[in-house]
């Protein structure tokens, strides 16, 4: 039996978009991490950037379990010496909700060119809108991703 690589013929992309509101941080971006890669498909290959593209919306909502808001630290380097910056995620959720999410997705994508184009492929809104109705998006539900009661 010979080992299967799709094609880029082979590849159908859809839109998805995943609503944040109340969801937690690490179990949605993971189920969108699974999405972009393409895991949830038959002709997935580790190789090759089968996935569909993702929009989250109400980014600004999405919360963290166990007080690790104020805990855990997001760390940046300015580029000169001594110039390691750090803020805590509240800080950052605050700030710039859309680069929380981001953050956690890219850390869960391969390192490299292959992760990097994966990446393209997430849109994040703070909001409930976003510009890309043209592309008829289905809903994905995340039944895992919200807190448990």
């Amino acid at each position: 039996m010979r080992t299967f690589s799709p094609k880029p013929a082979d590849i159908q992309r859809a839109w998805h978009v995943v609503d944040a509101d109340g969801a937690v941080l690490g179990r949605l971006c993971s189920e969108v991490a699974r999405v972009l890669r393409g895991k949830h498909k038959v002709i997935f290959a580790p190789h090759v950037d089968t996935g569909d593209h993702v929009i989250v919306v109400n980014a600004a909502k999405v919360v963290m379990t166990a007080d690790k808001a104020e805990k855990e630290l997001v760390y940046r380097h300015t580029g000169y010496p001594g110039g390691l910056r750090q803020r805590s995620y509240a800080d950052l959720l605050a700030r710039r909700p859309e680069e929380t999410v981001r953050r956690a997705v890219k850390g869960m994508l391969p390192k490299g060119r292959l992760g990097r184009r994966m990446l393209k492929k997430l849109k994040v809104y703070a909001g409930p809108d976003h510009p890309h109705a043209a592309q008829l998006p289905r809903p994905m539900t995340l039944t895992a991703a919200r807190r448990p009661a």
